[in-house]
């Protein structure tokens, strides 16, 4: 089950310059708890938080708790493309907070922004662009 989080309530995320406020459009619009992941997937909740160290899941706290863009779980699935990306954006040294605020920013070459393109046809591209920022 999706929950939005009211944009008042958007925690502080860290990055290499220190806290900054995160912005209402660049967070998802729905949330999913670890438990709601769980049994989207068909999975034990031992297997979701093993998936989120493995960096195949993206989770931040939001009131305290740890949830997950709802639209980065495809159905029954987690996006293609998205452990991929979740790495490199790691490799490049940005935190969960700098990960989520870089898949939902808007994006004019994209149809939206990365986190949307991830889903469609333009999925390498955004795994590309991530790639570069390494360098």
């Amino acid at each position: 089950m999706t929950e939005p989080v009211p944009a008042d309530q958007a925690a502080t995320g860290r990055d290499r310059t220190g806290p900054t406020e995160l912005a209402g459009p660049t967070d998802p619009a729905g949330w999913l708890t670890l438990p709601d992941v769980a049994e989207r997937l068909d999975l034990p909740i031992s297997k979701v938080h093993q998936r989120i160290r493995d960096r195949e899941l993206l989770a931040v706290r939001r009131d305290g708790v740890r949830r997950i863009p709802a639209d980065l779980v495809a159905n029954e699935t987690v996006l293609k493309h998205l452990p991929g990306v979740l790495n490199l954006l790691a490799d490049a040294g940005y935190d969960d907070e700098a990960v989520l605020r870089w898949l939902y920013e808007p994006d004019d070459t994209l149809p939206g922004t990365p986190a949307v393109a991830l889903g469609g046809d333009l999925a390498r591209e955004v795994k590309r662009r991530a790639q570069a920022l390494g360098f």
